[in-house]
């Protein structure tokens, strides 16, 4: 475990992140396409109200009142019910609690000066945002040992010793542990794409872990979801993936073998055209929608549903009338279309449609990388002497558990992958 982890603290990441503002589980659909569009991160955390405005709210009760995180492919799949089709005005007005799935767990609220190593391990566990207060005063201490200077490590410290070595509490200033805080109280998010993007700013403090080949490192996750490019595209939200939000589109090839071709992610339809994304899973094949098929379906086939022209337009909060026809358009849900019928050829799936994919030997640095730049919360792994063969995936909680891993460990995993290859995923 490198020592970078426990010589910073958490309120080391925080810097420059903006407020944060509560998305209210009461507030409609239509302004959660908005809040998730205008974030920085593809998903919102959404909030019950607080119950006295105004009052005393400690941690457990701010815990309480989380409810989950919403995101782009949450949201499609509940337009995408044949009742929110039947009537879109209706189902853009519906209160976001019908939307969002429940996950308290999924947001966790630490003090500034907890360390990373701490913040690492929940991360590891499930949690995917760390809350934590701006309002508090506390300098960030980016030094060695900085983790002695936690308002909870203090208080068991022995100060009536009177040796001239040990450390006291300044009366004057107020402890960043407290649990009891004002409604004027600031917080802001941390996410994991924050931790990675601090890890790949400290790879060499890491050396020889960035270099290594993601397969040597048993990062590859072979428990992935997937769906025929040939099933219908609705299938996929029976049951949702939580962690990557993804699902592989693919096809089988050679036995049980899959080549993928595409996906269908939160973060492939972050910022998309959320209604006319819902019509198209609801009527298309996975394959058909992950590539964009109106050069090719006739234009009687396609409805001219209505769209809502202030989505996405900050300018107007509450947003307006659905007055604006527009006909469906896969580059309107963010993908570029290629040839009309999925087969063999990759060279179809172009721009946005193509799935983000490392090989097997890629290293973990490249794969990091990859994920930052592409804005994503996972990398399909494909074989290295294979046409996109799909072997696994990698997502934020197999990097971080890559990271963390104790050097006894790295080492015993790196011997068992040594002159192997990876085992071909069933799906």
């Amino acid at each position: 475990m490198a020592s970078v982890f426990l010589y910073h603290v958490v309120g080391d990441l925080t810097v420059g992140k903006p407020e944060l503002v509560e998305f209210c589980e009461t507030e409609t659909v239509e302004a959660a396409i908005r809040a998730v569009g205008e974030s920085t991160e593809a998903g919102i955390p959404v909030w019950k109200k607080r119950s006295l405005v105004g009052g005393i709210e400690n941690n457990e009760m701010r815990q309480q009142r989380f409810v989950g995180i919403l995101n782009s492919l949450d949201i499609v799949a509940f337009l995408a019910r044949s009742e929110c089709l039947e009537d879109q005005e209706k189902a853009m007005r519906s209160p976001v609690s019908e939307v969002v799935v429940p996950s308290n767990s999924s947001l966790r609220q630490v003090d500034p000066a907890t360390r990373l190593i701490d913040a690492l391990e929940m991360m590891k566990q499930g949690v995917k945002r760390l809350l934590v207060r701006k309002s508090v005063v506390w300098k960030g201490m980016s030094k060695r040992f900085s983790i002695l200077y936690n308002g909870k490590w203090l208080k068991n410290i022995d100060t009536s010793g009177g040796s001239s070595n040990n450390l006291s509490l300044n009366p004057n200033r107020p402890s960043s542990s407290s649990t009891t805080t004002s409604s004027r109280d600031k917080f802001c998010c941390l996410s994991r794409e924050d931790v990675i993007r601090f890890i790949i700013g400290c790879l060499g403090a890491l050396a020889p872990l960035p270099l290594s080949s993601i397969s040597s490192l048993g990062v590859i996750n072979p428990n992935y979801y997937s769906v025929e490019a040939s099933s219908p595209a609705v299938e996929v939200i029976q049951n949702l993936p939580r962690d990557p939000c993804a699902i592989a589109v693919v096809e089988c090839i050679h036995g049980h073998q899959c080549k993928i071709i595409g996906e269908i992610s939160a973060s492939k339809l972050w910022k998309c055209d959320h209604l006319a994304a819902a019509w198209a899973l609801a009527n298309f094949s996975a394959g058909q929608f992950v590539m964009g098929v109106e050069d090719n379906v006739s234009s009687r086939s396609l409805p001219d549903f209505s769209v809502n022209p202030t989505v996405g337009n900050s300018s107007q909060a509450n947003g307006g009338g659905f007055t604006r026809a527009r006909k469906f358009s896969s580059r309107s849900i963010g993908f570029s279309p290629g040839n009309s019928s999925f087969g063999i050829s990759r060279s179809m799936y172009r721009g946005r449609s193509a799935p983000l994919t490392c090989k097997v030997t890629s290293s973990l640095a490249a794969v990091m990388a990859q994920m930052l730049s592409h804005r994503a919360t996972h990398v399909w792994v494909i074989e290295d002497e294979s046409d996109d063969v799909l072997v696994g995936v990698v997502g934020y909680a197999d990097i971080l558990a890559a990271v963390t891993k104790q050097p006894a460990a790295f080492a015993a995993a790196n011997r068992s992958c040594e002159g192997g290859v990876v085992n071909e995923v069933q799906t």
